[in-house]
């Protein structure tokens, strides 16, 4: 089976892969590293750092790039969507445009599972975070305290396969 090829216009491309378990660690490293600056605005851990990475890397969802482990996104089917639960890049990787294509690639899954839709949520705190979205074309849907985190939810629309093939970005 060949490892999925994540492109964006403009960059090489970039090989995306499903987690391994051997890739639990350094899954947990990354993660760790993106949301220590959320620590000190929250009166709680962020929950992707109470995740069992071992247990979501079994269930199949959670997709990494690079060697070692520089980028991790974790997405799920969720009714006519494709949730993504989380995404992480290294502090060394920011401002690189991993998260970027990482979003790229969820879009790509989302039309290749023929969902209609992109979903995802951020804490209110994570300000940069909702800049980001709404600028990747996401739009808030709601806002509620949901396992005691005030979390704002967001949506996309996943534009359809074009007739007789897969969606080509010029």
């Amino acid at each position: 089976m060949t490892e999925p090829v994540l492109t964006s216009a403009g960059s090489n491309p970039l090989p995306v892969r499903k987690a391994m378990a051997a890739d639990a660690p350094s899954i947990q490293n990354v993660i760790a590293a993106a949301y220590a600056k959320y620590l000190a605005r929250m009166d709680r851990p962020p929950a992707p750092l109470l995740r069992d990475y071992a247990a979501a890397v079994e269930d199949g969802g959670l997709w990494v790039t690079g060697s070692p482990v520089t980028g991790v996104i974790s997405l799920s089917h969720a009714g006519t969507s494709l949730l993504v639960e989380n995404i992480a890049v290294h502090p060394a990787a920011q401002g690189t445009g991993l998260g970027r294509r990482l979003m790229e690639f969820a879009e790509q899954e989302a039309v290749r599972l023929k969902l209609s839709r992109l979903t995802l949520y951020t804490n209110e705190v994570m300000t940069e975070n909702y800049a980001i979205y709404i600028h990747f074309g996401y739009r808030e849907v709601a806002r509620r305290t949901e396992d005691g985190y005030r979390r704002i939810f967001m949506e996309k629309a996943v534009p359809a396969p074009e007739p007789g093939g897969t969606n080509h970005r010029d």
